[in-house]
């Protein structure tokens, strides 16, 4: 996801240094323009703002909290546009670090996988302080086709949760009706044909039950991703004394498929219900 965020704000004019924990993984932004920093405080260095597009809250505070961190190289009031999703602690944490080395934080989860992303075509679900809107919406406008505000940082995380929510509810939701349906001796396909175009269909649906049914898992949204957002859904609501066991089986079933298909597409979960299926 960073990768094409960062070569869609550079080819929208902006002057970009990246920072990767792999280096080569960013080095074809050279291609755009973009300087490939060392460190995440040299990629920070004399910045109007740090974006961080990262796989989980500790690779984020990583990578900006430390003597070689983003912080430690960025101005005072600094603007950090956080986009990865990590979590309601994992923001908190954000929040922390940002308040204690004064920086501005805006909280901006997006919607969208890696083809979207590569189109400029994400949805940001962006929150912080009022003050910021002028400057970061040109970056949201580089990058997504919609931004919502929300309010105060710590909002655009929690939609970003509730959208996961429903998004790896139906991708299993979706595995487990195709493995029934070949289970019984039904061709899933027509499944999906009795609901096309009615209040029973969704393009998601059509989308990864296709890949499902073709066994086509390359990934757009790799398994150990869902898997780790069903996890941080699953933590926000024990922290709220929420008891949803749908979500919480719909975590462990993720969970399960990790360590075999965790690279692959999240539409590899089918593979967890009808693993001796080719």
């Amino acid at each position: 996801m960073g990768l094409p965020i960062a070569r869609n704000l550079a080819r929208a004019g902006f002057e970009i240094r990246a920072w990767n924990r792999s280096p080569g993984k960013a080095e074809p932004l050279t291609g755009d323009g973009a300087t490939i920093a060392p460190t995440p405080a040299e990629a920070a260095a004399e910045t109007e703002a740090i974006l961080t597009m990262l796989v989980d809250a500790d690779a984020v505070i990583d990578a900006m909290d430390g003597d070689d961190g983003a912080l430690a190289g960025a101005a005072d009031g600094v603007t950090w546009i956080q986009m990865s999703t990590i979590g309601i602690e994992g923001i908190e944490s954000c929040a922390e670090l940002s308040e204690q080395r004064g920086a501005v934080l805006v909280d901006a989860p997006v919607l969208g996988t890696k083809q979207p992303a590569e189109q400029g075509e994400l949805v940001v679900l962006a929150s912080g302080p009022d003050g910021t809107r002028e400057r970061v919406d040109p970056v949201f406008e580089a990058i997504g086709k919609n931004t919502l505000w929300l309010g105060e940082a710590g909002a655009g995380t929690r939609l970003k949760l509730v959208t996961n929510a429903w998004l790896v509810s139906l991708v299993e939701a979706a595995a487990e009706t195709i493995t029934f349906a070949e289970g019984i001796g039904m061709d899933p396909a027509r499944f999906l044909e009795a609901v096309e175009g009615g209040p029973l269909d969704l393009p998601y649906l059509e989308l990864k039950a296709g890949a499902m049914i073709e066994r086509r898992f390359e990934p757009s949204f790799r398994l150990a991703l869902a898997a780790k957002d069903a996890r941080l859904v699953q933590e926000a609501a024990e922290r709220h004394d929420l008891e949803l066991p749908l979500l919480e089986v719909v975590a462990e079933r993720l969970a399960q498929g990790v360590s075999d298909h965790g690279d692959e597409d999240v539409a590899a979960t089918y593979l967890t219900s009808a693993p001796t299926r080719s």
